[in-house]
């Protein structure tokens, strides 16, 4: 069993499906479903870690409010130790309302909150260096961890063993380049293709991926919806495809994607294979409504591939 710690970006999630149209007036529509998940890049990794059998300690900031307390609860019902989070009286808790279109897409009302105000005091540096893996989620939105005394801490934990990964929150270009400075600190980076084409003006996600790879990281898995994913390193590009299965909603999906790729390496895994163990968890939770749909423990996630 690996120790994970995730940092980042904690936000809650209320979900409802399926929404075709905001109704207007004071009308009602019934749906199918509401749900109230965590997510965000390290909040929702964590959840998704936790249930493929990890130890996992998130670092994040939370408002000191109802939000907070229930994201508190969620998470600690997933076994995520919690004492990294820092409550905020300033800020609300990070929160997104998603209506969820028929065909699985996700538009989403969001506030930002308290995430805005993480910064490296927050993190003790020790714990970084203690764990198997340090993810990163969404440094593009919580930007105060930007600060050479956290990428110091970063490296330190490097140094010591720790395996350092990221994926990013937004498709915003100007928060997406911000975060590219986390690059030379980060041993395996998971963006989106949104996101790849953001930090480096291609295009194309095997160039992207390669001028990605050129900034630092070992590896480069770019995640493609419906495509599948790439995965670049020095050794070349491997396209892996994605896992036939009906989507309902793919929030989280890249949450579930990383949970995977850090649970494979934890079991000694390749990247690629850990790539394939990846898509299995984000096929997993495309299949259900919140990020993290479907996925119970790990053999479930094996049994797919």
């Amino acid at each position: 069993m690996a120790t994970v710690v995730t940092v980042g970006a904690h936000i809650l999630d209320v979900l409802a499906r399926p929404v075709e149209g905001i109704p207007g007036g004071q009308d009602t529509v019934v749906v199918d479903q509401i749900r109230v998940t965590a997510a965000g890049a390290a909040a929702g990794t964590a959840v998704a870690l936790a249930r493929l059998g990890n130890r996992v300690v998130s670092v994040g900031a939370i408002g000191d409010d109802d939000l907070g307390d229930l994201l508190v609860t969620i998470m600690n019902r997933n076994g995520v130790d919690v004492t990294g989070l820092v409550r905020r009286t300033a800020e609300q808790t990070s929160a997104s309302i998603l209506p969820i279109r028929p065909d699985g897409g996700r538009p989403s009302f969001h506030v930002p909150g308290a995430n805005l105000t993480l910064t490296a005091h927050a993190v003790e540096p020790g714990l970084l260096a203690a764990a198997n893996a340090v993810h990163l989620g969404g440094p593009d939105v919580t930007f105060g961890l930007n600060d050479p005394e956290f990428f110091a801490a970063l490296d330190a934990a490097r140094a010591s063993g720790t395996v350092v990964t990221m994926d990013l929150l937004s498709n915003m270009p100007d928060l997406v380049r911000g975060a590219a400075a986390f690059l030379p600190h980060v041993d395996h980076f998971l963006p989106n293709e949104e996101q790849a084409a953001a930090m480096t003006g291609e295009d194309d996600p095997e160039k992207a991926a390669r001028a990605l790879l050129a900034e630092g990281p070992a590896t480069v898995v770019v995640t493609l919806g419906a495509e599948g994913s790439l995965v670049a390193t020095a050794g070349g590009v491997h396209r892996l495809p994605a896992l036939p299965v009906e989507v309902v909603d793919t929030t989280g999906c890249g949450d579930a994607y990383c949970a995977g790729f850090i649970t494979g390496l934890g079991r000694g895994e390749d990247v690629l294979e850990s790539a394939r163990l990846g898509t299995a968890a984000a096929a997993t939770v495309a299949q259900g409504l919140g990020s993290d749909a479907g996925l119970t423990d790990l053999d479930s996630i094996l049994a797919l591939l």
